[in-house]
């Protein structure tokens, strides 16, 4: 029988119990990774206990909650609080998810907190995406043509083309797909690109007003950055925007086949 033995240093344990105030009424526990690396010690679980009926319905309102009256020592990022900037991304009850737009009420038992997946962390809920940036560079996400735009208007689309970008243009670049696919998890720093890099090199492919077609293609058709997806289809289920990063690598897929 196979055992794995993770490095001491790395393995969670119990930490702090933070209890309700007297007369708390609806009281849920937040479980959330801790980590400092500037302390030595272990990663652990912290246990928070929190009164719903004071409150927000969110469970970033709740992160916002336990930094603000409970440790303020507690890490995250958040920006928008609206599902727009990915900052919050996390992983809440097991999936990869945005916290200000996961609701509580949709979470059955303790809600247990954990950075994205497969990355570095920095602090606590904070991951480092040093190398998704990176990979998200590579595709060049801007609009490169040789010919000059009109020098009365802007370059223009039909409805048709402009309707092509729908379900693309919309990430928000929160990562949240690319660190729930295992090929990523294995091969992300080997050269595989990922879900999120990869649906942002669809759309530029897909813009009628980009010039860089075969260039584009040129930089994709390699074993590691795009064939290192095998379709797992996990971006597609955790997207909290709803988009289908899968659908775009296999159309990517589809033109550097098509075109040998």
């Amino acid at each position: 029988m196979v055992q794995f033995a993770l490095p001491a240093n790395s393995k969670i344990k119990t930490g702090k119990t933070f209890a309700a105030p007297a007369g708390a009424k609806r009281v849920r526990k937040f479980k959330i990774y801790r980590w400092d690396p500037d302390s030595g010690e272990n990663p652990r679980l912290d246990t928070f206990e929190i009164d719903l009926e004071d409150c927000g319905p969110m469970v970033l309102d709740a992160l916002i909650k336990i930094k603000d009256e409970v440790d303020a020592t507690l890490t995250f990022r958040r920006s928008c609080r609206e599902g727009v900037c990915g900052s919050c991304a996390m992983s809440i009850d097991g999936l990869n998810t945005l916290a200000c737009t996961k609701a509580i009420a949709d979470i059955k038992g303790d809600i247990k907190i954990y950075p994205l997946p497969h990355l570095s962390v920095i602090k606590d809920l904070v991951p480092d995406v040093t190398l998704a940036y990176a990979q998200y560079e590579t595709v060049q996400p801007w609009i490169q043509a040789d010919t000059l735009p009109p020098p009365d208007g802007e370059r223009l689309q039909s409805v048709e083309e402009r309707a092509k970008l729908d379900g693309l243009w919309e990430c928000i670049l929160c990562f949240c797909c690319s660190t729930s696919c295992p090929s990523y998890w294995w091969n992300g720093e080997r050269g595989y690109l990922g879900p999120s890099a990869l649906l942002q090199a669809y759309r530029w492919v897909a813009d009628s007003r980009d010039e860089a077609l075969g260039w584009r293609l040129d930089e994709l058709e390699d074993h590691m950055r795009l064939f290192r997806c095998h379709t797992i289809m996990n971006c597609t289920d955790v997207c909290p925007k709803h988009l289908n990063p899968g659908q775009a690598i296999g159309k990517l897929k589809q033109m550097v086949a098509e075109r040998k």
